[in-house]
């Protein structure tokens, strides 16, 4: 299993965000920089983390992007489904994935349980979690 680039930058870039004065936000000009992704790019991270409902921007052309709630509240659950339709470690926990073998399959209920592990600690872990890990590292 692989998380995507835009799941990973989508992360870098909240917690980018998130770590910034909410008065004022961020320029994307400079969350680029900081995190050293190419403004094109960046524009679709920015455009799944919009439709997500995660961020906004503030104000006229000069201004920035910022959380539309706490960082406590948004977890890297949040992140990761702005960019993909959810966690899979195989393409069996996928729902709209029918496999043959399904009703005799030994290995089902253990790719689930990873799968579902997977997901809780994706759900425990909040964008401020991160923020303050970072602060402290």
């Amino acid at each position: 299993m692989k998380f995507s680039t835009k799941t990973r930058y989508g992360i870098r870039v909240m917690v980018e965000i998130a770590s910034t004065d909410p008065e004022k936000g961020i320029l994307q000009k400079d969350i680029a920089i900081n995190q050293s992704i190419s403004n094109k790019y960046l524009d679709q991270i920015i455009q799944g983390l919009k439709v997500a409902g995660l961020i906004v921007k503030i104000g006229g052309t000069k201004s920035g992007y910022i959380l539309t709630k706490a960082a406590s509240e948004i977890t890297l659950l949040d992140i990761h489904n702005s960019f993909e339709p959810g966690i899979c470690v195989i393409d069996c926990m996928s729902t709209s994935f029918r496999c043959p073998k399904e009703k005799g399959c030994k290995m089902k209920g253990f790719w689930a349980e990873l799968n579902n592990k997977i997901i809780d600690h994706f759900k425990s872990k909040t964008l401020l979690d991160l923020i303050n890990t970072t602060q402290t590292s």
